[in-house]
C-alpha cells in the first residue's frame, strides 16, 4: 500500500510540476522558518543545563524598598554565605562568588585580559566544573591559585601542560595554575575564563564583613530533599535580624533554571523576561508553519476537480472512503516529507547567516535523537494537518455525478474555507509587518532620545589598581598627541553605574524617607569629557585635594533635596561627613535607558579608578587615531595592554534582544507574505484557468485587459482587505500590551497600519495581477476551439 501511495503521490508531482513546486516550495519553506526559530528556542530553554545540579542551585536575591518602590539586588552581604549555612536548615552548600569582570594576565610578552571570578573553594562542588586536569578539591589550596579554562589554557600556553605554571595577574603576583577545565558552552549563565580564590581580594574591599553592605553574589545548593518556601521564609527576615532595627531588606532564592528566561523583576516579584520572546518566537514558528499548510490545503482542494475522475473511478471499483482518505492523507505526508528534506538543505544553508543575526552558534545535527525526532515528528503532524482536510473532501465526491461530468459544487464547502485561509495567512502577515515596524520605532525612539552626554568617538579602556595613579602623565601625552580632545577617570562607564546607597542626610529630609542615590568618583575633566552641562555651579578643580569635600548632585538629586539641594548646601553620609555642593549637573541617562534619570552624586576624593575614558576629536581618522592614542597608553601603562571599547557600541548593544525580536520579526513577516504569496498565485493561476472560456467569450465581446484583470483579481482583493479589517485590531493590542513595558515608549500612528495594509494589498495585487494578465492576453480562438 505504501509502495502505491509512494507511486501515486510521484506521478501525480511529475504531472503537476507547477503546482508540486508551489507545494513543496511553500511547505519547505514554512518548516526551514519553524526550525531555525525552534533552533533557538532550544537553546534559550537549554540554557545551564551543562551544570549537573541546577535543579538544586540558586542564587541569593536581595528585594530593598525605597520611597514605597521595591528593586531587586543581587548583591550580598560578605558574611552571608557561611552564616546562612550555618544556620538555616536545608542548605547544603553555599559560596561566595565577585560580579563578572577582567583582570589582566600576564605570561612573558603576552598581556591579555581575561574576564573571570574571585570565589569561594565551594563553588567547584556546587558548579561540578568538567576538569581536563586538576580536580576542584584540590585547586584552591594556596592563596595564589588560579583554574583557567581550556581556551585560555590555549591562548597562554599553546599545546603546553599548564599545570604548575605561572600567570601573573595585573602585574602584581604569580598566580600558580591548579587547574583546567572544559570551555563553558555558549548558552551558560556563567562564561568565566578563569577562577581564583575569593580570599585574594575580601580582605581589600572591608564592607566585605558587615551585613548593612551588599558586594558579592551568594549561591546557594539546596539538600536534595529541602523545602524551597521554608528555606525562603527563613531568609526573609534574616538580614534584618543581623543589623539596625528598621531594615526592610528582604532575601529570596532564585532557583537557576530561571537565571535566563524569567530575570526580570517589578516591585520585588518575578515579572517574566527573555521566557517572552521564547513564547512570542515559538508562536511565530507555528504559525509559520500553519500557513505553509493552509498552502498545501489551499491548492489540493483548488486542484480537486483534475482528480474527480480518478476518485469516481476508484469508488465504482470498490475502493472506500477510508481507503481514498487514508490514499490522499498518505500522499500528503510523502509530500510533506520531501518538504522536510529541501528544508533540511534550506536549514544548512541559512544557518550561517541566522547564526550571525541571533549571534548565537547553533547546530543541526541529524543524527542527535532529539533532531531526527523533531524531523519526523514536523513531517508527520505537517502532512497530517495540511492532507487532512483535502483528504476527506475528495474522498467525498459522489462518483455518479463525477463520472457524468457534472461541475462539482464549491461554494459552502471548499471555496469558503480556501477563502477563510487565505485571509488568515494575510491577517498573520500584517500583524507581523505592523509589529516589525512598531518594534523598529521604538528601539529608534529610545536610541535618539536625549541621553545627556555625547555618545560619539568615545571609547574607555578599563584600568588596574596601580594605572590610575599615572594619569596625569598619560592625560597631557594624550591631549598633545592632536587626535584627543579630552580624557577622564570613573568608577565605571557612563551608561551604568554600580554603587548606592540609602544613607545620605541633609538639612530638611524627611526621616521617613530614604531614597536611593547612586554614587561614582570621577576626576576633574569627566563633565567634559563626556559632553555634559552643569545647570548651576563650576566643576570640580584639576587638583583632587581641594575638592575632597565637595561633591555635585544631578537635577533629579537636587529636586529629591528640596530646598537644601541648591549650590553650598551640605549632604552628609552615613559617616555624618559634611560635603558641599559645588554644582548641579544636567540629567543624564545611567543603568536604565527605558526611564527617567535617577538622582546621583559624584565625588573626586579618590585615588584608584576603574575606567580611563578618551574623547577622539570630531573628523579624526579613528582606526590611526586609536593606533596613536594606543601608542602612547602602552607607553606610559608599560605592561598593560590597550583594550579599547567603543561607548556607543556597548549602548546598542543594551537593545540587543529588542533589535533581534524586530530583526526576525521583520525576516519572518517577509517570508510569511512570501508563502502567503506562493498559495496567491497557485490560487489565481487554477481561477484563472477554470474561467478560461469566460474570459475568452469576455474578450470577443470587447473586453479589454485592465477590464479581465480586474475581473479576476477583485475577489482576491476582497481577502486581503478582509485580512486588514483583521489584523488591525489584534496588532493594535499585541503592540500596545507589548509598549506597556517601557516607561518611555514611541506613540501608535494610524499611518503605520495604512503602510502594511497597503504593502499587503499591493503585494497580492501584483502576485494575482501576473497570472491575471496572462489569462486576459491569451488568444481567445485556442481557449473556445473546443466549443
Amino acid at each position: 500500500m505504501i509502495k502505491n501511495y509512494i507511486k501515486t503521490t510521484l506521478r501525480s508531482l511529475l504531472k503537476n510540476r507547477g503546482y508540486s513546486f508551489l507545494n513543496i516550495t511553500g511547505l519547505a519553506i514554512g518548516i526551514t522558518c519553524a526550525s531555525l526559530i525552534l533552533l533557538w528556542v532550544q537553546d534559550e530553554m537549554t540554557f545551564n543545563h551543562n551544570f549537573a545540579k541546577r535543579d538544586v542551585l540558586y542564587k541569593v536575591y536581595e528585594n530593598q524598598t525605597y520611597e514605597g518602590k521595591v528593586s531587586t539586588f543581587v548583591g550580598t552581604p560578605g558574611p552571608m554565605a557561611k552564616a546562612m549555612k550555618a544556620e538555616i536548615p536545608g542548605i547544603k552548600n553555599a559560596a561566595r562568588m565577585t560580579g563578572d569582570g577582567g583582570q589582566l594576565f600576564v605570561l612573558g610578552d603576552k598581556s591579555i585580559t581575561e574576564q573571570g571570578n574571585y570565589a569561594d573553594a565551594e563553588i567547584f562542588s556546587m558548579l561540578q566544573l568538567p576538569f581536563l586536569e586538576g580536580s576542584g578539591a584540590n585547586a584552591f589550596r594556596q592563596l595564589h591559585s588560579v583554574v583557567i579554562s581550556k581556551k585560555m589554557a590555549r591562548t597562554f600556553f599553546g599545546d603546553a601542560d599548564p599545570m604548575g605554571k605561572a600567570l601573573k595577574l595585573n602585574n602584581t603576583d604569580d598566580y600558580i595554575v591548579t587547574g583546567v577545565f572544559k570551555d563553558l558552552p555558549e548558552n551558560s549563565t556563567y562564561q568565566f575564563q578563569w577562577l581564583a580564590p575569593i580570599q585574594n581580594v575580601d580582605h581589600q574591599q572591608p564592607w566585605m564583613t558587615i551585613w548593612e553592605a551588599n558586594w558579592v553574589r551568594t549561591l546557594v545548593e539546596l539538600e536534595p530533599n529541602a523545602s524551597l518556601a521554608a528555606v525562603n521564609k527563613a531568609l526573609s527576615h534574616y538580614i534584618p535580624s543581623k543589623t539596625k532595627p528598621g531594615n526592610t531588606n528582604i532575601c529570596f532564592l532564585f532557583g537557576m533554571s530561571d537565571w535566563n528566561l524569567r530575570n526580570n523583576f517589578t516591585d520585588g516579584k518575578m515579572q517574566g523576561g527573555r521566557i517572552q520572546y521564547v513564547k512570542t518566537f515559538s508562536f511565530i514558528a507555528w504559525i509559520i508553519l500553519l500557513i505553509a499548510c493552509i498552502n498545501f490545503m489551499n491548492l489540493s482542494t483548488a486542484r480537486s476537480e483534475q482528480r474527480a475522475k480518478e476518485v469516481g473511478v476508484r469508488k465504482v471499483m470498490g475502493a472506500g472512503k477510508g481507503k481514498l482518505i487514508g490514499q490522499f492523507i498518505g500522499e500528503a505526508v510523502i509530500m510533506s516529507f520531501i518538504s522536510v528534506l529541501v528544508a533540511v538543505g534550506l536549514i544548512y544553508l541559512a544557518m550561517s547567516s541566522f547564526n550571525n543575526m541571533v549571534q548565537k552558534q547553533l547546530s543541526v545535527d541529524l543524527f542527535q535523537p532529539a533532531h531526527m525526532a523533531y524531523l519526523i515528528s514536523i513531517s508527520l503532524i505537517t502532512g497530517l494537518l495540511a492532507g487532512s482536510y483535502p483528504a476527506f473532501y475528495l474522498s467525498s465526491f459522489n462518483p455518479i455525478s463525477v463520472l457524468k461530468n457534472i461541475r462539482i459544487k464549491s461554494g459552502a464547502g471548499s471555496g469558503f474555507i480556501r477563502q477563510g485561509l487565505v485571509v488568515l495567512q494575510f491577517s498573520v502577515s500584517i500583524v507581523l509587518i505592523i509589529s516589525t515596524v512598531i518594534i523598529y520605532q521604538q528601539i529608534q525612539h529610545i536610541k535618539n532620545r536625549s541621553l545627556g552626554y555625547d555618545k560619539d568617538n568615545l571609547v574607555y579602556i578599563y584600568l588596574q589598581p596601580k594605572q590610575a595613579g599615572h594619569f596625569p602623565a598619560v592625560y597631557n601625552d594624550l591631549m598633545q598627541s592632536g587626535v584627543v580632545a579630552n580624557t577622564a577617570l570613573s568608577d565605571d562607564i557612563v551608561l551604568g553605574v554600580g554603587s548606592n546607597s540609602d544613607n545620605y542626610f541633609w538639612d530638611g529630609k524627611d526621616a521617613s524617607k530614604n531614597p536611593l542615590i547612586s554614587w561614582e568618583n570621577v576626576s576633574s575633566q569627566f563633565i567634559s569629557t563626556m559632553g555634559m552641562k552643569l545647570a548651576a555651579g563650576h566643576n570640580f578643580d584639576p587638583n583632587p585635594t581641594v575638592d575632597s569635600s565637595n561633591v555635585i548632585i544631578n537635577e533629579a538629586f537636587a529636586t529629591q533635596m528640596g530646598a537644601a539641594g541648591r549650590v553650598g548646601g551640605i549632604i552628609r553620609d552615613g559617616g555624618k561627613k559634611p560635603y558641599r555642593i559645588i554644582g548641579i549637573l544636567n540629567d543624564y541617562l545611567y543603568n536604565d535607558m527605558y526611564g527617567s534619570a535617577a538622582p546621583l552624586l559624584l565625588y573626586n576624593n579618590r585615588p584608584n579608578y576603574g575606567v580611563l575614558s578618551i574623547r577622539l576629536k570630531p573628523g579624526v581618522n579613528l582606526p590611526d587615531a586609536l593606533t596613536k592614542a594606543g601608542k602612547i597608553v602602552k607607553a606610559d601603562y608599560p605592561g598593560y595592554p590597550f583594550e579599547y571599547h567603543f561607548i556607543d557600541d556597548d549602548f546598542n548593544q543594551l537593545f540587543k534582544t529588542e533589535t533581534l525580536t524586530g530583526t526576525l520579526a521583520g525576516v519572518f513577516a517577509s517570508l510569511a507574505i512570501f508563502i502567503s504569496c506562493l498559495g496567491l498565485f497557485g490560487l489565481a493561476a487554477y481561477t484563472a484557468e477554470r474561467r478560461i472560456k469566460e474570459i475568452g467569450i469576455r474578450k470577443v465581446l470587447g473586453a479589454t485587459v485592465a477590464g479581465l484583470t480586474g475581473l479576476i483579481s477583485k475577489d482576491f482583493l476582497k481577502l486581503v482587505l478582509i485580512s486588514c479589517l483583521i489584523a488591525f485590531p489584534v496588532a493594535l493590542w499585541g503592540v500596545n500590551k507589548w509598549l506597556q513595558s517601557y516607561q518611555y515608549r514611541v506613540s501608535i500612528h494610524w499611518w503605520v497600519f495604512a503602510v502594511a495594509g497597503i504593502t499587503a494589498i499591493v503585494i497580492a495585487l501584483a502576485t494575482v495581477s501576473f497570472q491575471a494578465i496572462k489569462a486576459a492576453l491569451m488568444n481567445p480562438v485556442k481557449s473556445l476551439r473546443s466549443e
